[in-house]
């Protein structure tokens, strides 16, 4: 399974500064001296001016998010140092509370959270899982849709929404293959309901996990008659099955996604031509002793020629195949044998211009790319793969893992051999068509760099089918001791997790793999900066200004532009990230609004997943190549997904949380 997290970004390649960032930065330095001298405080001058930083370090991404919350973080550590210099009386934060959020109950929970999807993913239930859909749905897209998005939706509410979509990516190709529905009749409703699933339990996105640490941050700043309770695990559940049963129901009207560069998946070579109009084989030439190619390296002539060698054999040596047995700067001799992926045009005037001898059938490399052993597949490259602003050329792709890449596709368009693409640097989302030996694509499958959308290729049983019972023991184990006693969240999953690991379902390396440390200092860097919003009074001060606006409205209007702000926010940088910032300005504004501030603050952290409008969000990265969206897919879909998320959460935390208690009495909404 990708280890991936839903609030994590897709960043700028560092060290590049761009215009418009330089520009953004003098902007954003003068609303900082602006506030400076608007605010009451010293204090309150300080935090808005971090504040001011870590926005602007979000939104326009100089650095990756995890980075910019270090920053941030150490920052406010050093205000201590400093203070007299500050103006201040004593720093921001104080430094025995500084890594507060490292220990902190919501960092420990989502690690478990991943550890133990993981665990999950690797006793192959998913497999079990698509079977299930096939039979119950059958092959009508409007019996499937609402099977496959009800399933990932509930996932999702009991792990990362991102680690539950990339789970079932597979297994909607799968579906897809076997049922002949375009891909992006499907992709789209799972994803979107992959991030409405997250707001069905206190642990299925990381905003809610965080969520009730926040509440307990806020009260150390309330009076005692103000103090509010923390969330139950089953607290948003009535507001997260209505958004997923909305979601399902939008996804099943029709055209609601379009079909454009979509195709079946029943014939493999039938699907690459439909998708990305390649009809590539595989061919063995021989170099004859006359050849001019003789002397010259692969990397001569495969991008002129549009040609991909995979595999080569000199006289009296073994095959070479596979990672590590073949580069560019590989020497072409006389008498060799070359496997050449390439389209059969390409390939006849290959072979004519070097005066080389093509073989009608394979013989030297019979067993090595049969299609039993090797083949043509599909690897996505993910938000946050370390491979994001390299390209191939620079990573030595072919030698290193194996795949010959022979076309690239971004934004609807392929490119192929001829254009240059093993010096085109990866992006977020970028499809890569590479042929491969299936256990090297096997191995892949493994690194968290890439997404392999491809499942239908044989492959050694690394699975641990037999492990589905001590799995969905310790799993039930976790879950009853949420649900029936009083131990904290991360105590509970956290038994789960060890559970796993004692009973082999994952070694404790695949442990650790599985969970995104970018994540976990995310979200503990920020910490900090929520206490020192919410302790120095620029929480107060901030929704003080807000309600001089809103103030005289009614209170369910206050909330709905709370719940737009969240859902501004979100849109521009990482979900955990507005989380922290808002919750304690919700908070505050509940307060003078005579609202309930428990309510405005789970209004935030639900609005951070409406995330439908642009493909900022890491569900909508991940499945925008597979499915062969573009922008103005997400901008149609997701812009009707996006009010309709609005009115859902408005009008049902309205009557589910109606009468909630505020310090004793009843709220009145």
């Amino acid at each position: 399974m990708n280890k991936l997290a839903d609030e994590e970004q897709t960043v700028s390649t560092p060290g590049i500064i761009s215009k418009k960032q330089i520009v953004s930065a003098v902007v954003f330095t003068a609303l900082a001296i602006f506030l400076a001298f608007a605010v009451p405080s010293v204090e309150i001058a300080w935090v808005s001016a971090i504040l001011v930083l870590t926005i602007y370090l979000f939104i326009f991404e100089v650095v990756g998010v995890d980075v910019a919350a270090t920053t941030v973080m150490v920052l406010l550590g050093l205000t201590t140092l400093f203070a007299p210099l500050m103006g201040l009386e004593q720093g921001l934060v104080h430094n025995k509370h500084l890594f507060d959020g490292f220990s902190s109950n919501a960092v420990m929970s989502i690690i478990a959270v991943m550890i133990i999807g993981a665990g999950l993913d690797k006793t192959s239930i998913m497999s079990k899982v698509a079977a299930f859909i096939l039979k119950v749905g059958g092959t009508t897209e409007k019996r499937i849709i609402p099977i496959i998005s009800a399933t990932v939706g509930f996932i999702s509410s009991f792990m990362q929404n991102v680690g539950a979509a990339t789970l079932f990516l597979p297994v909607v190709s799968r579906i897809s293959a076997r049922s002949g529905l375009p891909m992006s009749r499907l992709l789209m409703p799972m994803g979107f309901t992959a991030i409405l699933g997250g707001t069905m339990t206190m642990v299925g996105s990381s905003p809610l996990i965080l969520l009730n640490d926040l509440i307990l941050t806020s009260n150390k700043a309330l009076p005692a008659d103000q103090q509010m309770d923390t969330w139950g695990l089953f607290s948003v559940t009535p507001v997260g099955i209505a958004l997923v049963t909305t979601g399902i129901l939008y996804f099943v009207l029709p055209k609601a996604v379009s079909e454009e560069s979509s195709t079946k998946g029943s014939d493999p070579m039938g699907y690459f031509h439909d998708v990305y109009g390649v009809d590539y084989a595989v061919t063995e030439v021989v170099v004859t002793d006359n050849s001019n190619l003789v002397g010259k390296m692969l990397d001569d002539v495969e991008t002129t020629y549009r040609v991909r060698i995979i595999t080569t054999k000199r006289p009296g040596e073994g095959n070479r195949v596979g990672p590590g047995a073949l580069a560019r700067d590989v020497e072409i001799q006389a008498g060799m044998v070359l496997g050449v992926v390439a389209d059969p045009h390409d390939l006849d005037h290959f072979v004519e211009k070097y005066n080389l001898k093509k073989r009608e059938v394979m013989r030297t490399f019979v067993d090595d790319l049969s299609t039993s052993k090797a083949g043509i597949a599909e690897v996505l490259i993910p938000p946050g793969s370390s491979l994001i602003g390299k390209s191939a050329r620079d990573v030595w792709m072919r030698k290193t893992y194996g795949l010959a890449m022979i076309g690239l596709h971004r934004d609807g368009k392929t490119l192929r051999e001829g254009d240059d693409i093993r010096n085109i640097p990866f992006q977020a989302g970028d499809i890569l068509v590479v042929h491969t030996a299936w256990d090297a694509l096997a191995r892949i499958e493994k690194d968290r760099d890439f997404v392999v959308i491809t499942t239908e290729y044989p492959r050694e049983n690394e699975m641990r089918p037999h492990k589905v019972l001590p799995a969905a023991v310790f799993f039930a184990i976790a879950l009853s001791m949420v649900l029936f006693t009083d131990i904290r969240l991360s105590v509970a999953l956290l038994t789960g997790t060890i559970g796993m690991v004692l009973s082999g379902v994952l070694k404790i390396e695949e442990a650790y793999e599985a969970v995104s440390w970018k994540t976990v200092f995310l979200m503990a860097s920020l910490i900090p900066l929520g206490l020192a919003v919410e302790t120095s009074g620029t929480a107060k001060w901030i929704a003080d200004q807000v309600l001089v606006v809103i103030g005289d409205m009614p209170v369910w209007i206050i909330q709905t532009a709370v719940a737009a702000l969240a859902t501004f926010f979100t849109l521009v940088m990482s979900n955990v990230g507005a989380t922290v910032l808002l919750v304690p300005l919700a908070v505050n504004i509940a307060i003078g609004a005579g609202g309930n501030p428990a309510v405005f603050a789970l209004t935030v952290a639900i609005a951070t997943s409406n995330s439908f409008l642009i493909p900022t969000h890491q569900v909508n990265a991940l499945i925008m190549g597979p499915g062969g969206y573009r922008v103005p897919d997400f901008i149609r879909a997701g812009g009707i997904m996006t009010v309709l998320f609005l009115i859902v959460i408005v009008v049902m935390m309205n009557l589910v949380f109606l009468k909630r208690s505020i310090y004793g009495t009843s709220c009145h909404y």
